[in-house]
């Protein structure tokens, strides 16, 4: 398959007009939007929840909720996504403004995340129509559920003219979203940069302050290309929050209150001394070794050393795959095919893992080979896509 052009944020935009219309036939125009795109972490994975560092880069990728208050007391949603439809066999939810009926969690699944942001949202919500639409691929790693949340936060906002001024704020409500009405024991990195994006940057992002870093990407030459396994999974199942909880078990075992605060001195001594199980050590040695190599990476990059960062990205890969085990064969290969290429840097899993995305630094020149080979030799059916940096998440009235 060639790269896929995705629809642009203005494409949608005039779609979900003509599917508001549709599917709201007796309401008045849109008069309100909420954008919120998806995200691909360069480096530093299952870091965020161990209060590491992350660096993520916002997608032009988007999924916008589009519509209008409708003087009622009832909220109304209609999805365009197909795959939420496949999935659940369900486009439409229903449900009252959270001050006339509490919230809870309920079916179909995606509604979920819709109605834990309304829940958690700091002030009184509207009833309303709306709609979403979305070019952010479903379950490929690329932050899906966390643009949903945003889109409909910043369609909130829109709606009922409460801005959140403390944008961190707005981020972590949406991460509560997500534990409580999705089930997800997340970290706040996808929330945080769907939120907090900027053009032209990746951030790195302390995940225990919340403070964070613009890294400037502005190497014309190089970009970088996803590629999508279509094996698709789901971060509430067991293996993330067993990886989790292994984290928490090894932090104990260490007597620090995170891993952020183990270094593999303390690590290499409770393993040597037999205080910890070999699991439970390599998920350790993963996560210490990880927050290390993004602290690096968003200084080579500041440095414009592209190909130390292609080099980091590999090593984020092979730790993954072999420490925390959340790699699986189809990402291994894409990743293992996309390093043949004469003009690839770097390339490794993003996201959660078990299926979803691998992202490769490639040199402009190269893109098409890599493509070539990933199609003649994947057994599977890939998508690909090449992306820049693009902005946080957008409060428009229309």
């Amino acid at each position: 398959m060639a790269i896929v052009k995705t629809e642009t944020t203005d494409e949608l935009i005039n779609r979900g007009f003509d599917f508001f219309t549709k599917h709201f036939p007796d309401s008045e125009k849109p008069d309100r939007l909420g954008i919120g795109p998806g995200r691909v972490n360069l480096i530093g994975e299952h870091t965020d929840y161990n209060d590491g560092f992350v660096l993520p880069m916002a997608l032009p990728m988007v999924t916008i909720m589009l519509g209008r208050a409708n003087d009622t007391d009832t909220c109304r949603v209609v999805t365009a996504c197909n795959d939420f439809q496949e999935i659940e066999n369900s486009n439409k939810t229903e449900f009252k403004i959270p001050t006339v009926k509490p919230l809870y969690v309920g079916t179909p699944k995606w509604a979920n995340y819709v109605k834990g942001v309304i829940a958690c949202f700091q002030s009184i919500v509207v009833g309303f129509d709306a709609v979403i639409l979305s070019s952010v691929p479903l379950g490929g790693g690329l932050s899906s559920s966390a643009s949903l949340e945003v889109a409909t936060y910043s369609f909130i906002e829109a709606i009922t003219g409460n801005i959140t001024i403390q944008l961190v704020h707005k981020a972590m409500v949406c991460q509560k979203a997500e534990h409580i009405f999705a089930g997800v024991p997340c970290g706040i990195m996808d929330q945080f940069i769907s939120v907090m994006g900027i053009e032209g940057h990746a951030l790195l992002i302390d995940c225990k302050s919340l403070n964070y870093d613009p890294v400037p990407l502005t190497e014309s030459n190089y970009v970088f290309l996803i590629t999508n396994s279509n094996v698709n999974h789901e971060l509430s199942s067991s293996q993330y929050q067993l990886r989790r909880y292994q984290c928490e078990e090894a932090s104990d075992l260490l007597n620090v209150p995170s891993l952020r605060s183990a270094t593999m001195d303390n690590l290499s001594k409770v393993h040597s001394n037999g205080e910890i199980n070999e699991i439970t050590y390599k998920r350790a040695r993963h996560v210490i070794t990880e927050i290390e190599r993004t602290k690096t990476a968003a200084d080579v990059l500041k440095r414009g050393d592209y190909k130390t960062f292609g080099q980091l990205m590999n090593d984020s890969h092979n730790s993954l795959r072999d420490d925390f085990e959340v790699s699986c064969p189809e990402l291994d290969q894409l990743v293992e095919l996309a390093r043949r290429v004469p003009g690839v840097l770097g390339s490794r899993m993003t996201g959660g893992g078990f299926g979803g995305c691998t992202v490769t630094l490639v040199d402009k020149t190269a893109i098409n080979s890599v493509v070539n080979v990933i199609n003649s030799e994947y057994k599977g059916n890939p998508k690909f896509y090449t992306v820049l940096p693009s902005c946080g998440a957008k409060i428009v009235k229309l």
